[in-house]
């Protein structure tokens, strides 16, 4: 390969195999286009921000969605992060990093990336129609919560017979 922004290629030592993983943290602008491919390699982009709807705007920018992080000390931009008009990939973390997934949690991607939700707990649900079905074998007809229409006659305007 070719190194296509900055550094240097390592050789000698541990790097002859090929089979190597050094973590790296780089802080990095959202408009680099190594930030906008998947790596699956241990790199953490820190990209700064000042406003949170920018931030969003870069993180749903991509064509990928497997997961997303953002590291903040606001309830509001992390409530807001986690909502339906914040990140659009299949697993959005908060002070938390990018890599793993929980035990039943709806795991996989969204867009470009993953497999879906295949691995995750509620993948029954993909192939499954959810119905509330209801059978009364009592021969009356009951009303929701109990409620009863049954007509009583009261004293005031009542009829004289």
């Amino acid at each position: 390969g070719r190194i296509l922004y900055g550094g240097e290629v390592l050789s000698g030592g541990i790097y002859d195999s090929g089979s190597y993983v050094i973590p790296v943290i780089c802080e990095v602008r959202s408009d680099l286009p190594i930030v906008q491919e998947e790596t699956f390699a241990p790199i953490l982009y820190l990209i700064k921000y000042r406003q949170l709807e920018h931030a969003i705007a870069d993180n749903n920018a991509v064509s990928q969605g497997l997961s997303s992080a953002i590291f903040t000390n606001d309830l509001r931009e992390a409530e807001r992060f986690l909502s339906h008009r914040g990140s659009d990939c299949g697993i959005a973390t908060v002070n938390v990093g990018t890599s793993g997934a929980e035990i039943g949690g709806a795991f996989g991607g969204e867009k470009d990336s993953g497999g879906g939700r295949e691995a995750g707990s509620d993948v029954w649900k993909s192939y499954m129609r959810r119905q509330t079905c209801t059978i009364n074998w009592s021969g009356e007809l009951p009303l929701a919560q109990g409620i009863d229409f049954a007509f009583r006659k009261s004293k005031v305007g009542r009829r004289n017979d």
